[in-house]
């Protein structure tokens, strides 16, 4: 956990007077769309993304494939318009168009988990040599999983034995892969890394995870499900194969024609909203049935406090969720759920009772030490935050204004964001950080409460 040498200006983090009323449209999701990237990628036919996620984490998954050949042409397609050249849903799409992959490519990671780990696998089948770089966070969160794996199913990487970035991928054109044996327990992002590549390996991949825990098991099930979506044969343990073992034939990918849902993650800090101020708010497209980690939210907040309804539109279904003003404590596993840990920390500093958050340990690894970080801010503003070995437990104390800051962690801004809503005098330092997953939050955060005297 680092702080920025250069501090970014505070941002005063609106404090609602009232109950929120407002329904908040959710770009789409960050998971969806850096996996719908690679595998269109990886297609043996041109495909289609539709509203997919524009912001820094995806913006640099595409321009990494770009980089290595891969042809994306960003449009915008009307659903109103008999004659759009682009049929389908309105709204920004991508159009995918595989090619040869080839170096010499440098890939820029950024700080994005998905990108640093998804594409060093794609990298093996480039034809030359295909540099990883990224921000200094990205040095020290770990992939050593990935490279090791990697070797051993026959591709031939420079790290200097670092085992993280930054690291150079020597393709061959191709990857005979094969059966390997890794420790996910750092990232459920190391199994899904090599499953998306593998029905290109030339015996496709066998992924045995051995390690003691596998955090974060709804992203393996996105890539599994995403996988199926295009032609893949796919065996894992959910559907009768052996227990974290997973299994991806080698075969052609299908182009498809993909939607993506809202992030359901990034809705957090809006329903949390809710929560908060005892009041209510809708997400429109909110799917009934999606692999999305975010999509536990409608209990989890329902276990604090609150309730949650569906509602069927012309444009789909809608989920609407209602808080009533008082926040009760929890005791969660969140090893599925990893990423809304801050989020639900945030909210836990505000309830009538204790809380205790399990099974995030992992969380140590992200884009900073988020266990740590909340920690840390969360006990400057007056609270009583105390980590455990695999998580926090929080116990409410009365807060008092000061900076919040973000270690240039998207989560950690909008965490910080949810206790401004009920503690004067809180300031999110870079704010601008939450660009990584969700463009021009503070306009969204801002119009969401206009309604309730912020």
């Amino acid at each position: 956990m680092t702080e920025s040498s250069v501090q970014p200006a505070l941002w005063p983090a609106p404090y609602a007077s009232g109950a929120v009323e407002a329904t908040v449209t959710v770009p789409g999701s960050k998971s969806v769309t850096n996996r719908g990237l690679v595998l269109a990628a990886l297609a043996a036919e041109p495909g289609w993304l539709r509203r997919p996620l524009r912001s820094r984490d995806t913006l640099l998954m595409a321009d990494a494939l770009r980089a290595m050949g891969v042809g994306i042409e960003e449009t915008v397609s009307s659903s109103s318009s008999a004659a759009a050249a682009v049929p389908g849903p309105g709204g920004e799409a991508w159009r995918v168009i595989p090619s040869g992959l080839h170096g010499p490519a440098t890939v820029d990671v950024g700080n994005a988990g998905t990108v640093m780990r998804f594409l060093p696998p794609v990298a093996t089948l480039a034809d030359g040599a295909v540099r990883f770089d990224g921000d200094p966070r990205s040095y020290q969160r770990p992939l050593h999983s990935v490279i090791n794996a990697l070797r051993a199913l026959g591709a031939r990487i420079d790290d200097d034995g670092r085992g993280s970035l930054p690291l150079t991928v020597h393709g061959g054109g191709a990857l005979e892969g094969g059966a390997v044996e890794i420790d996910a327990s750092a990232s459920s992002q190391f199994v899904s890394a090599l499953l998306l590549s593998g029905a290109r390996f030339n015996q496709g991949v066998e992924v045995r995870h051995v390690g003691s825990v596998l955090p974060s098991l709804p992203h393996i099930r996105m890539t599994v499900d995403m996988l199926r979506g295009v032609g893949a044969q796919v065996d894992e343990p959910e559907t009768g194969g052996e227990p974290n073992v997973w299994r991806v034939s080698a075969g052609a990918l299908l182009g498809r024609d993909l939607t993506v849902e809202p992030d359901l993650s990034n809705a957090q800090p809006f329903l949390a909203a809710a929560l908060v101020t005892g009041g209510r708010v809708t997400v429109p497209d909110w799917p009934e049935r999606t692999t999305q980690p975010g999509d536990a939210l409608r209990e989890i907040f329902t276990g604090m406090g609150g309730s949650w309804e569906f509602a069927e539109t012309a444009e789909g279904t809608s989920l609407t969720f209602t808080g009533t003003g008082r926040i009760h404590g929890v005791d969660l596993d969140l090893s599925e759920v990893g990423e809304l840990t801050p989020g639900i920390a945030a909210v836990a500093a505000l309830a009538d009772s204790p809380s205790t958050l399990r099974g995030v340990a992992h969380l140590r690894l992200h884009e900073t030490d988020r266990l740590a970080a909340l920690t840390k801010e969360i006990n400057e503003l007056g609270g009583d935050v105390t980590e455990t070995a695999d998580g926090l437990h929080i116990r409410p104390r009365p807060l008092h204004g000061g900076v919040f800051h973000t270690y240039d962690d998207h989560r950690m801004a909008t965490a910080g964001s949810i206790i401004g809503l009920a503690v004067r005098g809180v300031e999110i330092e870079n704010v601008a950080t939450t660009a990584k997953t969700l463009p021009d939050f503070p306009r969204m955060w801002t119009d969401m409460l206009a309604g309730a005297g912020a």
